[in-house]
């Protein structure tokens, strides 16, 4: 991590080294001109940088090299207007049902008790989504050092369960508060029936309702070549879209130039076709479940 023109700068990679913003999905650039100069002259080797724009501008700014990549985005004007019209009944319902089986829901500060609480539900399960959960095993300094990125923004919400945090959101506005990005959205599976997610998610489309945030991000709508899967139709059915935005991507060395021509900017597996890589993670599923078999038998 570096600090280029007062912005945190990631560069990553070894052979091709890759620079983007500290968070470059929760913060982003109105003058790129001045840190690509930055960047050039700040003595570290940076072959290729990248930013993005703002989700809701889907159309190209700037004159630099553009890719375009997709995101779940849902457009907010009031709480009512989401739950009547772009809410689906079976996840209304199921938001309704947390209330009646006693989850309460509340904006949290972030302190000790919270992060206790996020590393109890990240210690609980190892595989998540049918793949492993990378937050498994991390210790209270770990989850407190991650958690606390962006905290002049960052808003917490809680799912609580006789005063037990059984889920939680991450919410992070830009710096205009125009959108703002889902960093976390995550419920213990010991709790599923209670359906803490549903209520955490309408929890916080409230939030940014109340505080005039016109969108609100969940990461990618689509991941590469993956055909539909219960993440993708969970963001669908509460009211998310896909957009395609641009991302630009800048050369500043004549390895970021032959890289970026060639598309070795992009992870591999992205070439694998995709009756391929369904395979690959039937298999990887499999192996990983056999793996931590007693401790998902044990929830």
């Amino acid at each position: 991590m570096i600090e280029v023109c007062g912005r945190e700068i990631c560069i990553e990679g070894r052979v091709l080294r890759i620079a983007h913003l500290h968070g470059d999905t929760f913060r982003f650039i109105d003058d790129p001109a001045s840190l690509v100069n930055g960047l050039q002259a700040c003595g570290a080797r940076v072959d290729l940088f990248t930013f993005a724009q703002r989700l809701h501008e889907t159309k190209p700014k700037f004159s630099y090299p553009v890719e375009w990549e997709n995101a779940a985005i849902l457009p907010v004007s009031t709480f009512e207007h989401w739950w009547t019209h772009q809410l689906r009944s079976y996840p209304r319902n199921r938001a309704r049902q947390a209330e009646k089986r006693g989850v309460v829901l509340r904006e949290t500060p972030f302190d000790d008790s919270l992060v206790a609480g996020i590393r109890e539900i990240y210690n609980e399960c190892p595989i998540r989504q049918r793949r492993r959960f990378p937050h498994y095993g991390k210790d209270f300094e770990t989850v407190r050092r991650e958690e606390a990125t962006f905290l002049d923004s960052s808003i917490f919400i809680g799912a609580y369960f006789e005063d037990k945090l059984i889920g939680f959101v991450k919410l992070v506005p830009d710096e205009t508060h125009a959108q703002a990005g889902l960093m976390n959205i995550l419920s213990m599976v010991k709790h599923k029936d209670k359906a803490p997610t549903n209520a955490l998610l309408a929890y916080a489309v409230r939030a940014c309702a109340t505080r005039g945030i016109r969108y609100l991000v969940y990461s990618k709508f689509d991941y590469g070549k993956k055909e539909r899967d219960g993440l993708r139709e969970f963001k669908e059915v509460n009211g998310f879209q896909r957009i395609d935005t641009p991302r630009y991507y800048v050369p500043l060395t004549a390895v970021g130039w032959a890289a970026f021509r060639l598309g070795l900017h992009h992870n591999m597996l992205e070439r694998i076709p995709e009756t391929v890589a369904g395979r690959l993670r039937a298999l990887r599923t499999v192996w990983y479940e056999r793996r931590y078999r007693s401790v998902t038998e044990a929830l």
